[in-house]
């Protein structure tokens, strides 16, 4: 084989292991990520996320008003708040799906409004709801987050949507 050759064939070879997909191993090892991660959150074992979650882990929502998480520490704070409102809270995986460094997850999320949520008070009533996530995995650990899932049909079993009228109205 010419030199040139050699160092061409060397290069595309390089280039498409590059651009492989990851092997079906790493991606289950992505997927159990994702399912220990979300055990953790059912069992609201914050210790648990030191070693799934990166420090500087990022949570994205524009479902949730006020503020997201910009850190695990953030993130853990947030998760708190959340049992405030659903201490019942739970996350039930109905579907995983892994290509390279990334996780989808379908789930639906229930839980029963015993506190206050922002200026709603409690109204005792249950929901369940699907939603969507999509975990970004770096080094072994979740680093990001999106997550979305319709609000309207979350208050809507909580009896808050439509809003109720004004207190004293």
């Amino acid at each position: 084989m010419r030199p040139s050759t050699f160092v061409l064939s060397s290069f595309l070879a390089a280039a498409a292991v590059g651009c492989a997909p990851l092997p079906t191993a790493e991606l289950e090892a992505n997927k159990d990520l994702v399912r220990r991660f979300t055990d953790a959150l059912n069992a609201a074992d914050w210790d648990a996320l030191d070693e799934l979650a990166t420090e500087d882990f990022t949570r994205h929502s524009e479902a949730t008003a006020g503020p997201q998480a910009n850190s695990r520490e953030e993130f853990i704070q947030l998760q708190e708040s959340f049992l405030v409102t659903f201490p019942d809270q739970r996350v039930t995986i109905e579907k995983l799906i892994a290509e390279g460094d990334n996780v989808a997850l379908l789930a639906k999320y229930s839980g029963t409004q015993t506190g206050p949520m922002g200026d709603y008070p409690a109204t005792g009533r249950s929901f369940e709801s699907t939603f969507l996530a999509f975990f970004r995995i770096e080094a072994g650990r979740v680093a990001e987050l999106w997550v979305e899932w319709d609000n309207v049909a979350m208050l809507t079993q909580l009896g808050l949507f439509p809003p109720p009228p004004p207190a004293g109205t």
